[in-house]
């Protein structure tokens, strides 16, 4: 079975996301499904995407009536350990908001600006990570989006 880990920048931590439920996985694509690690009162579980080749966490995020909150997407590097199969997902900071009105909203840059002050993330990261958000936000006012909310959809139980 495969063992999934989150790693953050800020603060510096690697926690294993032991309690995640993999629905899917191949080479491009891991969807899981999940309840929050540290309760909120606004969402308590939801499911998500990781789009390897991109660099993105697509997720869904509801709330304890399984009411959609909004749909939250992380930029991200993977990790994958063939031999121990293990996967490490590198928050990259930037994130991007899609509220179920449709408004957009990109939120952490201040985050990203910070880590790359104080030699947290790599140049090659920080080029990388607006490098995907870019392509992120294109998809988004692209309306193209949707086609991984789709199959992201399809793996829900």
């Amino acid at each position: 079975m495969a063992v999934l880990y989150r790693k953050r920048l800020i603060p510096n931590e690697i926690i294993e996301l032991k309690d995640d439920k993999i629905l899917f996985r191949d080479e491009n694509y891991v969807i899981t499904k999940w309840n929050t690690i540290r309760p909120k009162s606004e969402f308590s579980h939801g499911i998500s995407i990781y789009c390897i080749n991109e660099g993105w966490k697509i997720s869904k995020f509801f709330d304890t009536n399984n009411h959609l909150i909004y749909t939250y997407c992380d930029i991200i590097d993977t990790s994958y350990n063939h031999a121990s199969d293990t996967y490490i997902f590198t928050d990259l900071l930037a994130d991007v908001i899609i509220e179920n009105s449709g408004l957009v909203r990109v939120v952490d840059l201040d985050e990203l600006a910070d880590a790359c002050a104080s030699g947290s993330i790599t140049n090659n990261m920080l080029v990388s990570a607006l490098h995907k958000l870019n392509a992120l936000l294109e998809l988004i006012y692209n309306k193209q989006i949707q086609t991984f909310i789709d199959r992201l959809e399809q793996a829900e139980p």
